[in-house]
Formats: C-alpha cells, sequence, structure tokens
C-alpha cells in the first residue's frame, strides 16, 4: 500500500510537470514568433524610412541638369536622418557616366570637390557606362576610400540596378562588400533607388541615389535586452542556410529550436530566425513542482508505511492475545490429561503391588520405588518443559544409582533419539523395574556382573531397545512370574502400543522393548508457546 500510494503521488507529480514543461514550451513559442514578428517588421520599417529618403532624393534630382556637390551635400543635411535610419551608413549620388566622358566627369568632380577623383574600375567592353560613388553623406573615411569606385561593375550591384530600373522603386542588392579591400564584418547590402531624365516616361536613367547597409549594425539597430533576453537571432538572405547568413546575434545556449519568419527588405526576401536559449533541462516552477511532489510522495508513503506496520503490529499482538489463551486452554486440557494418566499409571501400580507384596513392608517398598521412577522420569521432561526428552538421558536417570557401582559393568549404546512424554514415562518404568529386578537377581548384584544396552532404529517412527545382562548368577528356570514382569508386559507394552520380548534365559535376562518415535508435529503447541512469548510485544 505504501509503494501504490508512492507511485500515485510521482505519477501525478510527472503529469503535472509535463503539463507545465508543455505549456512553457507553447509559451515559449509563441514568445518565439512574437520575437520573430517584432524584428521583422522593425527591419522592414527603417528599410521602409530609406526608401521614403531615397525616393524624395530620387524626386529631387531629377528635376535638376546637374548635381552639385554643396547642393547634395544640404540636401543630406536637410534631411535630419533621425533613429529610424539607424542600420543605414547615409545616402549617396551615384550618376550615369558614359564611357566617352569619364574623363571630362572626373575633372569636374576633381573641380568642385578639390579632391582626385579616379572612376575604377573602367567599364568593359560588354558595358559602355560606368555608375562611379560621387557623393555621399556623411563622407566618413571609409566611405572616402569608396569614391570613384565603378558599383556597376560588380555582379551584385549590377543586378539590383537593373532590378530597381525594371520596377522603379527601391531595391535591395544581395550580400555585398560595403568598401572595398575592407574585411567581411563591414559586409552589407545596398538599397538602389533609379533616377530617370523628366519627361521620358522612365525610358533615360541618370543614375542613382542609394543607401548602404551594414548587415550586422541593421540587425543590431533593431534588438534590445528587453526583446530577445538571451536568445539568438539570424538574418538571412533568402532560404535559412550557413551560406546565406548575413547578420547574427549569437544565444547564450545553443538548443535547435527556431521560429523563422519571412520578410521582404525592399523587394529583396531575407528570413528572420529566433532560437531560443532554453534547453532541455526544467523549468523552475516544474522544479519546484517535482522537488513538492517528491516530498508528498515520500512523506505519504513514510506515514502509511507507519500506519501499516502499527496496523500490523496491533493485530499481530490481537493474534498473540488469542493464541496465548487458545494455549492456555489446550495446556489445560493436556495437563489434565496427563494428570489422569499418571494417575491411572500409579493406580496400576498400586494394585499390581498390593496383589503382589507378602507384607505392608513389602508393599511399601515396592510402591516406593516405582514411583520413584516415575518421579526420576517426570524431572526430565520437567527440564525439557515436556517436550520430546532423550532416550539415552532416560536410561541414564533410571540407571543412576548403579553408574558409581565397580562390581558391574554398565554399557550403554546407540544413536539420538527424541521420546514423547508418555513414551519416555512408560520407557522410564520398564527400564526401572528391569533394574530393580538386576539389582537383585541379576547381572547387577555380583562383583563382574555386565549390562548393556543397545538401542536402534527400525524406521523413523520406531526404536528398539535390547536389555541383555551377563555375567550375573544362573536365572532360575522354574521362577515365578512377579510383578516386574507383568508390570512390563502388561502396563509398559500397552502404553507403548507395541508388544515386549521378554526372556529369562540362564545366561541373563533379556528384554527387547519397542519405542515408539513421534513426530514433532504433535508437539508444536508448546513450541508455538514459546516463540510467542519471546515475540510477545512489550509495552
Amino acid at each position: 500500500m505504501p509503494v501504490i500510494i508512492f507511485l500515485l503521488i510521482t505519477a501525478i507529480t510527472a503529469l503535472s510537470v509535463f503539463a507545465i514543461e508543455r505549456g512553457e514550451r507553447r509559451r515559449e513559442q509563441a514568445v518565439l514568433g512574437e520575437t520573430a514578428q517584432v524584428i521583422a517588421s522593425s527591419l522592414d520599417r527603417r528599410v521602409n524610412t530609406s526608401g521614403s529618403y531615397l525616393i524624395a532624393g530620387a524626386a529631387l534630382i531629377s528635376t535638376l541638369d546637374r548635381v552639385p556637390a554643396d547642393l547634395f551635400r544640404r540636401f543630406a543635411t536637410e534631411l535630419r536622418l533621425d533613429a529610424d535610419y539607424r542600420g543605414s551608413m547615409g545616402i549617396g549620388w551615384s550618376p550615369i557616366v558614359p564611357r566617352g566622358q569619364i574623363g571630362a566627369f572626373e575633372a569636374m568632380v576633381t573641380s568642385e570637390t578639390g579632391e582626385a577623383f579616379t572612376i575604377e574600375p573602367l567599364p568593359d567592353r560588354q558595358s559602355n557606362f560606368a555608375v562611379p560613388v560621387t557623393f555621399f553623406e556623411p563622407m566618413a573615411d571609409r566611405m572616402a576610400r569608396a569614391r570613384g569606385f565603378n558599383m556597376y561593375s560588380e555582379a551584385d550591384r549590377r543586378s539590383a540596378m537593373q532590378e530597381a530600373i525594371r520596377t522603379g522603386r527601391p531595391t535591395a542588392s544581395g550580400p555585398v562588400e560595403l568598401v572595398s579591400g575592407q574585411d567581411a564584418e563591414r559586409r552589407g547590402f545596398i538599397v538602389y533607388m533609379p533616377v530617370f531624365e523628366p519627361g521620358t516616361g522612365g525610358e533615360l536613367i541618370r543614375g542613382f541615389v542609394y543607401s548602404p547597409f551594414s548587415s550586422q549594425e541593421f540587425l543590431d539597430s533593431v534588438l534590445t535586452r528587453e526583446l530577445i533576453g538571451e536568445r539568438g537571432v539570424r538574418l538571412y538572405d533568402g532560404e535559412p542556410s550557413p551560406g546565406n547568413l548575413v547578420a547574427s546575434h549569437t544565444p547564450s545556449r545553443m538548443t535547435g529550436n527556431v521560429t523563422r519568419i519571412e520578410v521582404s527588405l525592399a523587394d529583396r526576401p531575407m528570413t528572420v530566425e529566433v532560437e531560443s536559449a532554453r534547453g532541455d533541462a526544467l523549468s523552475l516552477l516544474s522544479m519546484i513542482t517535482l522537488l513538492f511532489g517528491i516530498a508528498v510522495a515520500s512523506l505519504s508513503m513514510l506515514v502509511a508505511r507507519l500506519l501499516t506496520q502499527q496496523a500490523h503490529e496491533d493485530q499481530s499482538a490481537l493474534d498473540f492475545y488469542a493464541e496465548q489463551n487458545s494455549i492456555r486452554n489446550s495446556l489445560t486440557r493436556e495437563l489434565n490429561h496427563r494428570v489422569k494418566n499418571t494417575l491411572a499409571n500409579v493406580l496400576s501400580i498400586v494394585a499390581l503391588t498390593r496383589r503382589r507384596a507378602t507384607s505392608l513392608e513389602d508393599f511399601a517398598s515396592g510402591l516406593d520405588g516405582r514411583i520413584r521412577a516415575l518421579s526420576a522420569t517426570h524431572d526430565l521432561l520437567t527440564q525439557s518443559e515436556w517436550g520430546t526428552t532423550p532416550l539415552q538421558a532416560v536410561l541414564e536417570a533410571e540407571l543412576a544409582p548403579y553408574t558409581n557401582s565397580v562390581d558391574a559393568m554398565l554399557e550403554l549404546k546407540g544413536p539420538g533419539v527424541e521420546l514423547a512424554p508418555n513414551d519416555a514415562l512408560s520407557f522410564g518404568l520398564a527400564i526401572h523395574e528391569l533394574a530393580t529386578n538386576a539389582s537383585k537377581y541379576g547381572a547387577l548384584s555380583v562383583e563382574g556382573g555386565r549390562l548393556r544396552v543397545d538401542w536402534k532404529r527400525l524406521n523413523d517412527d520406531l526404536v528398539e531397545v535390547v536389555w541383555q545382562e551377563s555375567n550375573g548368577p544362573p536365572v532360575s528356570q522354574d521362577r515365578t512370574r512377579g510383578f516386574g514382569t507383568e508390570l512390563i508386559e502388561k502396563i509398559v507394552a500397552h502404553e507403548l502400543k507395541h508388544p515386549v520380548d521378554l526372556s529369562f534365559a540362564r545366561e541373563g535376562v533379556r528384554c527387547v522393548l519397542q519405542v515408539p518415535v513421534r513426530k514433532r508435529a504433535e508437539f508444536q503447541l508448546r513450541a508455538r508457546r514459546n516463540q510467542l512469548s519471546e515475540a510477545a510485544p512489550t509495552n
């Protein structure tokens, strides 16, 4: 029962933890999706803001015959680029310069800016014009190194310009190296807005207003600690693959649990990926629930075990007292039965002694010896608490008066055999009569007499005892039957439930008795009483 309670509470705890974890994961997925949507929206807003500035710049430039450096600088200053323009490196102007006008254009720009201006690389044979970086604001050192760079000579930039001309809208390029010769960490993309000659219906292109974006700075501009926490964010150009990664924010722990959302930035498809930093470890609430559940399960099991143990102890006490009462009743009946048997034996002995006695003194002497024989055997039974008594112990008790005699020799030999109480009494009485007869008329009455008692098991339930006297006075063959003979052949044989073979050969008396060996099951009652006494509850 305690184990069942423990398993039940543990199962409930496990289900609770599972439900909590499932809810936490669903919440995390929802947060990932919301975070990805916020990031994508912020990126889109920044690109749209940049596109609006580019459209405004294109509209202004299309009304001018020529774009002087001071005018473009004043135009960029008046734009007052705000926080939504973060991530962009600025705004620039790149006109279309035909191959034949490159030298004149270089001289004009050099004259206006006061700095040497050279277009590199020159257009190849497949291109009749160049699109050089001419003006850029703010003109930082890194952008100054890009002055004169022919953007149309590079495939990704050229492809974006051609798409912008086709659509007439701001168009983003693929990943490019923003400043030639710089490290890959300055890689990004450029948004181009075409500027057409007015009145040509978009057929004649004058150049491009553009804004370069550092991919990493562009992504970092929309990320805040409150927004992403320890999560990771990646920005891919197109499909999310390692080769298309353009910017990233590394999570505190790589888990592989990601949410992706596609976004179009200036007509360029990109993918925002947000990775959870929450791994397979249990949440705090799950850990608290688990520990609390285990504690409750363990405490419940302990209480149930204590209650069960107390119930078992109470039941054991009730069983003990009931068993004690049953044993007391059984012992009373057993004592009554044995007293009756003993009194019956005494009455039989008295009756036989009285018939054979020739005088009162003879009667008293014979009765005294036989009663003492019963008493000696009773002492042995009392020592064994009326359990089984060794056969050899009965022999030694009855022959004790003759063991110190130097005139006779005694020999007892046989295996260890345990006798039941009633059988021990009858056997002891028979040995007493044989010993008394031997001390008066047989081997124990003369010097050099010899008595040998052997016993052996005939089977598990029966032992044969052989009493053999030798070297004593010759046994008279015309002797009359005495009391001892009748006692052994009648009373003892009746009690042992086996006949007694008693012969008076001239060389010595021989008596063969068969004594039952009862199984211990008949004495389980007292053994059980002893065990219960040892196991009795104490207060």
